[in-house]
């Protein structure tokens, strides 16, 4: 199974801790096809339904299901950065983004991280 950067998929996040996301969120792949192509970890950003975040706030992404291809609006929340086993994937992804969506989710998390 090949895991892209731009894929989305709905992953199992628990066991967490706090104030992580929990339970089965949609989570774009970050990471570099070069790095997801190792047994090692899939980097991501953590969704969450686009109802339950009133306001847009710079640290978050809103994609509507057309951008996302996704059944409904997610937000991504750039702040909650996961490396995840390849092992949580299913075999195909959820939706995709275009280069110019990937691009704004990379600009807001080099926000959160102050790059």
């Amino acid at each position: 199974m090949a895991i892209h950067r731009g894929e989305i998929y709905f992953v199992n996040l628990n066991p967490v801790k706090g104030r992580e996301q929990a339970g089965e969120r949609p989570v774009l792949v970050l990471s570099i096809d070069a790095i997801n192509k190792f047994p090692l970890v899939i980097t991501v950003v953590v969704g969450t339904k686009g109802e339950k975040i009133s306001r847009d706030y710079p640290t978050n992404v809103r994609l509507s299901s057309e951008e996302s291809g996704l059944s409904l609006e997610t937000v991504f929340l750039c702040f909650q950065i996961r490396s995840l086993d390849p092992k949580r994937f299913s075999e195909k992804p959820a939706g995709k983004v275009s280069d110019e969506v990937m691009a704004r989710i990379e600009k807001t998390v080099r926000y959160c991280l102050g790059l």
